[in-house]
């Protein structure tokens, strides 16, 4: 074959997951080329302009841990920063983002330039080029052959996107940019086992036509809680959304046009993402509701444009402004871009192995949508993943894999591979069996040494997280150790205050877990040598500790019974047909999936304890023998 360029490593796609590989690749060396329809278009944010949310937030969180690059764009990018579930446990506490739209784009965008080894280039892929079961580069439109070793697609919504607004339909990848079609022929000549998925975005308004006073104002957090372990602190200027409602009038003039919607009239095939329906899914699966709630959210310091957030939806255009309009505080409002609903090409990832790579082709990755997820976190880690798999992969070392038991990445990775998706997957903290132990606060004491392992961390960054591990070790002590005894003023003080008696002795550690004690109150009692330089937010990760260590070392020993022979290998190559008294069916179901540890075959759907136990004795019995 003869090529144009050589690479290490093709990154096909600059959306969330392609940008995340893109940079792993390159910081770990390898040559990297990162080919896209625009580079305009990077990092663009096609639906909503935010970062993060509940099990988001700790998903960009560890992303920043093992030293990718989306929660230092956010932190640099973002217009009003809020700590979801405050008045819940830390656990399940994680931190969300309003973005500048253009300005998140444009720093994506610098930040890959000034990245050493990687390369830009515009064009559209059209083909792979394989030979002996192994990628050897891609094809593009204009011709160019470019070589590499690896190849990751993260292509989202561009295989074979079809975008819907009302009755009319046209191939896009999302509004304004071609399909993939090309592409998406090429994997399916392969034999990849494709399927069709939908998303949708709601429209955007013009924010010099909304009655603002109408609306419930929802400002940003005093203290901004950044998303990178790295930022010291959020000092841009911060907005504030707004909250709304729809209303019966809303309602049924959806019900009375729902045959003008692609949803209902069976124009569209594609499976919608459960947890995000468009409007016209709330108002048909949940008649009872008498009103949705909906975000107003700016879209930029320097743009007038409003998302607004809970409003999806296919209907016609014409349609979309009338509904709009039913809505108090928009009966003015003008439309600058209508919703649509798109459908896409995945793929099957139960034909990936754990390291993101394709099982029948040697070198190919694929990452993010086209995988079956859904959202910009769920693709960044996805494509971080790949970006360091890949790079093991050319050098021919071990691949890089995270534990259900250590992180929601793990947790995501093992599902889709295991289960596979009928719908698009979105990650909620509920999915993971270790979520104590898996809070964003504590991504990098998770993960951190995994980044520096694999040369994403840098010097500088890895001895600040060792400070900080410090700092919240000697913390944890000194609640533990800051004892009162009955007979010290402060004793009766805490008292007093607090209303109870306290017993004969307390700690710090004990009064935190009182009800009414804030980590204010902590930090007053504090010996005085920690409390001048001390961070509330490693105070706060310290008391988290403290309150969960008991939950977590039960757990710890449940999951070490329940999962004791997870970890056990199973060759690629194993064949479950010679154990004897396992069904065809179970061979089927294991054959499908093709596990690589008996943890991940127990997770197979469908999968019986009996069969489980034979399989369990066979890999036992080789390991002995």
């Amino acid at each position: 074959m003869s090529f144009d360029e050589r690479f290490d490593v093709i990154v096909i796609g600059a959306g969330h997951a392609g940008c995340e590989a893109a940079s792993a690749a390159a910081r770990m060396g390898a040559q990297t080329a990162l080919v896209t329809l625009n580079l305009d278009l990077i990092g663009q944010m096609s639906c909503n302009p935010a970062i993060g949310g509940i099990a988001k937030g700790h998903i960009v969180r560890e992303i920043d841990a093992l030293g990718g690059i989306m929660g230092r764009i956010i932190d640099r990018t973002g217009i009003q920063f809020r700590l979801l579930n405050r008045s819940r446990g830390p656990a399940v506490q994680a931190p969300r983002a309003q973005a500048d739209r253009s300005l998140y784009r444009i720093e994506m965008r610098h930040t890959l330039e000034a990245t050493p080894n990687l390369h830009l280039r515009q064009g559209l892929v059209i083909d792979f080029l394989i030979k002996d079961g192994r990628v050897r580069g891609v094809e593009l439109q204009d011709t160019r052959r470019l070589r590499a070793d690896a190849v990751i697609v993260a292509t989202g919504t561009f295989l074979n996107g079809l975008i819907h607004t009302g009755r009319r339909t046209y191939t896009a990848g999302r509004a304004g940019e071609p399909a993939s079609i090309e592409l998406a022929e090429s994997l399916k000549r392969l034999g990849f086992p494709v399927g069709r998925l939908k998303t949708g975005t709601p429209p955007r308004l013009d924010g010099r036509t909304i009655d603002w006073d109408s609306f419930e104002p929802q400002p940003a957090d005093e203290r901004p809680v950044p998303f990178s372990f790295s930022t010291e602190a959020i000092e841009q200027p911060q907005v504030t959304c707004y909250i709304g409602y729809t209303n019966e009038h809303v309602h049924n003039y959806i019900r009375s046009n729902i045959h003008e919607s692609p949803l209902y009239s069976g124009q569209i095939k594609g499976i919608g993402p459960r947890y995000c329906p468009s409007i016209e899914d709330k108002v048909v699966k949940f008649p009872d509701k008498l009103r949705h709630q909906l975000f107003l959210e700016p879209e930029g310091h320097n743009t007038t444009e409003v998302y607004l957030n809970g409003f999806s939806t296919s209907m016609p255009a014409e349609l979309q402004q009338e509904l709009v309009h039913k809505i108090p505080g928009l009966e003015e409002a003008r439309i600058i871009r209508p919703g649509y609903a798109i459908e896409y090409d995945f793929v099957d990832p139960r034909e990936l192995t754990p390291f993101l790579q394709t099982q029948s082709v040697a070198g190919l990755f694929f990452a993010g949508q086209i995988n079956g997820t859904t959202g910009y976190e769920e693709a960044a880690c996805q494509g971080l993943l790949a970006g360091i798999n890949a790079t093991l992969f050319i050098r021919g070392r071990e691949g890089f894999r995270l534990q259900r038991t250590e992180s929601y990445i793990g947790v995501l990775i093992d599902d889709l591979i295991t289960h596979g998706v009928d719908e698009p997957y979105r990650m909620f903290t509920s999915r993971a069996e270790c979520r104590l132990s898996l809070r964003h606060d504590t991504a990098d004491i998770r993960l951190s040494p995994y980044g520096h392992k694999l040369g994403l961390l840098g010097d500088s960054e890895w001895n600040s997280f060792n400070q900080r591990r410090q700092r919240i070790a000697i913390l944890r002590a000194a609640l533990e150790s800051t004892r009162f005894k009955r007979s010290d003023s402060i004793h009766y003080s805490l008292c007093q205050m607090l209303q109870t008696d306290l017993g004969c002795t307390i700690s710090l550690a004990q009064l935190a877990q009182r009800p009414n004690v804030d980590i204010s109150l902590i930090l007053q009692y504090l010996p005085s040598e920690l409390r001048s330089n001390v961070s509330l937010a490693e105070l706060g990760t310290a008391l988290a500790d403290l309150l969960y260590s008991g939950y977590i070392e039960a757990q710890r020993h449940h999951l070490e019974r329940v999962y004791h022979h997870d970890n056990l290998y199973i060759h690629e190559n194993f064949n479950y047909r010679l154990i004897s008294g396992l069904s065809h069916e179970m061979v089927e179901r294991l054959e499908r999936v093709r596990p690589h540890t008996f943890g991940q075959a127990r997770h197979i759907s469908g999968m019986t304890p009996a069969a489980l136990s034979l399989l369990l004795f066979r890999l036992q019995f080789q390991q002995s023998a």
